[in-house]
């Protein structure tokens, strides 16, 4: 039994996670504002993690195992926790994300179309960190999330008062109407109303990961593993936005219409005219077995198929 301390956690793969913790005979401290109570049996903790003050007031005496943050965003944040959980906690665990080798956020290194993008694609311990940025702006943070993950995890990185791993993230799919970005609705709302989806002529593939699956590794990756530094999460199996768009148009008897804009402008979710589909060769040397996109992919479609129904009968 491991005592584990959960940074958010409220909602989608975070609330998977704390409840697989406790499944499994952990002791979990959920901290959040208050907002969404955790499941019963998980100690509750209520602060504002950009309260350096109010956070170590909350945390009183106690000490963790490991801690597993899914809720820093820039490295302001991450600087606030790591002065708060030194000397609280053996491991540090972040979610990051694909988004921080997206070439169109950063100078990277260009990697050939099909390649999968390792870890050292983005080497968080000779990142610049910019604490003077206006990180408490949350359109500035919007429109940065992808730099803000980076230098939260050089910062984590740099820190040397705990073993720190960062999980990146692919894009999450899956859980109907728990799935509140609204991606994957996007695609079924527009195919069953025969509405045009905008995407790129030569749009690249990308990788995708389960919810379940993604709360499993982080559990892993907190008890299973003393790896340290990024490790990619993603599912086997690459897909491009018309692969996506034809598994959803076969489910729905529906065909999928197309509208192509021009390399540069915006298109739907998932439409890419850049390359960054991440490889999991590491997590799999390691030791974590993941699934085949294709193992769980009708499923989830299934599932916003089912939310989309559900906002069109509430419509009528």
């Amino acid at each position: 039994m491991m005592r584990i301390c959960v940074i958010g956690g409220s909602r989608y793969f975070g609330r998977v996670l704390v409840e697989r913790l406790q499944a499994t005979g952990h002791r979990v401290t959920v901290i959040n504002r208050g907002s969404t109570r955790p499941p019963a049996g998980v100690e509750h903790l209520v602060a504002d993690r950009d309260d350096e003050a109010g956070l170590i007031a909350a945390l009183g005496s106690r000490t963790f195992d490991v801690v597993v943050d899914q809720v820093c965003y820039t490295p302001v944040q991450a600087a606030i926790a790591a002065r708060a959980f030194s000397g609280r906690t053996r491991r540090y665990v972040m979610t990051s994300t694909i988004e921080v080798y997206d070439p169109a956020t950063a100078a990277l290194p260009a990697v050939p179309p099909g390649t999968p993008v390792p870890e050292e694609m983005v080497d968080p311990a000779a990142w610049l960190v910019r604490m003077n940025l206006p990180w408490h702006d949350p359109a500035y943070l919007q429109a940065h999330y992808a730099e803000g993950k980076r230098q939260a995890e050089a910062v984590f990185t740099r820190h040397h008062g705990f073993a720190f791993a960062a999980v990146r993230s692919a894009h999450v799919l899956g859980g109907g109407a728990a799935e509140f970005t609204g991606r994957l609705g996007h695609y079924t709302e527009r195919i069953t109303q025969g509405a045009q989806i905008t995407v790129h002529a030569e749009a690249l593939p990308t990788v995708f990961v389960h919810y379940k699956e993604l709360a499993e590794l982080l559990a892993w990756a907190a008890t299973r593993t003393d790896a340290t530094g990024p490790v990619n999460a993603c599912s086997d199996g690459l897909l491009d936005v018309y692969g996506l768009g034809a598994v959803i148009a076969a489910q729905s008897d529906r065909k999928a219409v197309y509208r192509r804009v021009a390399a540069g402008e915006p298109a739907s979710p998932f439409s890419f005219d850049r390359h960054y589909a991440m490889s999991n060769a590491r997590a799999r040397g390691l030791g974590f077995a993941f699934s085949h996109i294709t193992d769980w992919l009708p499923g989830a479609v299934a599932e916003a198929f089912a939310v989309t129904a559900s906002h069109a009968s509430h419509a009528s």
